[in-house]
């Protein structure tokens, strides 16, 4: 087997690091959060001007982007969660877990639906975790 045909057995991963590194940031998943609602808002503006059945690819376009954006906030907050928070965190914000719980199973909700009330909600979340994450330091 010659080295070049090795190129097709791997696979790229992505990862963040677990060494850990020590860096940390929420603008990802809040730019992520801030997506979605932008791709809904785009979304009803085309139920509005009746482009959704002239205009389907770009519907669905906008829906796969928002789609992605809930994933990638999905993924943010389980780093942020699993990766930079300890145990000696918990006693500063008891409600940690279940904060970020919930905010996980929010990006999933942001993704089941075109809806702007669950996305809004997204946000809300991710700017308190945002906020929580600020004292932490």
């Amino acid at each position: 087997m010659k080295l070049f045909d090795l190129d097709r057995f791997i696979k790229p991963v992505s990862a963040h690091c677990d060494i850990p590194c020590g860096i940390y940031e929420t603008d990802t998943m809040k730019h992520a959060a801030d997506t979605c609602l932008k791709m809904i808002e785009k979304i009803e503006a085309l139920d509005e001007t009746g482009e959704k059945s002239d205009g389907h690819n770009n519907y669905i376009r906008m829906v796969m982007i928002k789609e992605k954006h809930a994933q990638l906030c999905k993924e943010q907050i389980y780093i942020l969660w699993s990766d930079y928070f300890k145990p000696e965190h918990l006693e500063k914000f008891p409600d940690l877990h279940d904060k970020f719980w919930q905010a996980a199973k929010q990006c999933s909700k942001v993704k089941q639906a075109v809806n702007r009330e669950q996305c809004e909600k997204l946000i809300a979340q991710v700017t308190e975790l945002s906020e929580i994450f600020a004292q932490s330091k």
